[in-house]
């Protein structure tokens, strides 16, 4: 499986593959149809507790990106919902897609990287 990461505001492009929406909430003045989602995963996105707590803050990211993998791991419907997601996009392409304004410091970028460690890839998403 290869991941991209990519905001939801970018043109959706048929490198993205399979487009996941990993927020908690719908990106603003975005309709579905502009959003070309193949999925909504709220599920895999931080609490509303955890996300509050990031954007009053986003110089908090090392200790975000800790308290999210530990939400991860601990969430028995995250992790099923992972491994539904790795069975089913197994040697294709996924685009994890996020609205925050800052995307190196966004849930999406944990969540990938979650993710390849999760299935045992690089972080160009070889195998």
């Amino acid at each position: 499986m290869t991941i991209h990461v990519k905001r939801v505001y970018e043109p959706a492009s048929p490198e993205d593959g399979h487009r996941i929406l990993v927020d908690r909430l719908w990106p603003r003045g975005l309709s579905k149809e502009q959003a070309h989602v193949n999925e909504w995963l709220k599920v895999l996105a931080p609490t509303n507790e955890l996300r509050r707590w990031f954007h009053a803050d986003i110089g908090q990211y090392p200790e975000f990106r800790q308290r999210y993998r530990a939400e991860l791991f601990t969430s028995d419907d995250a992790i099923r919902e992972l491994k539904r997601l790795v069975d089913m996009c197994q040697g294709t392409t996924v685009t994890l897609l996020f609205a925050s304004k800052y995307p190196d410091v966004s849930n999406a970028v944990v969540l990938s990287e979650f993710i390849r460690e999760w299935i045992g890839t690089d972080h160009e998403g070889n195998s």
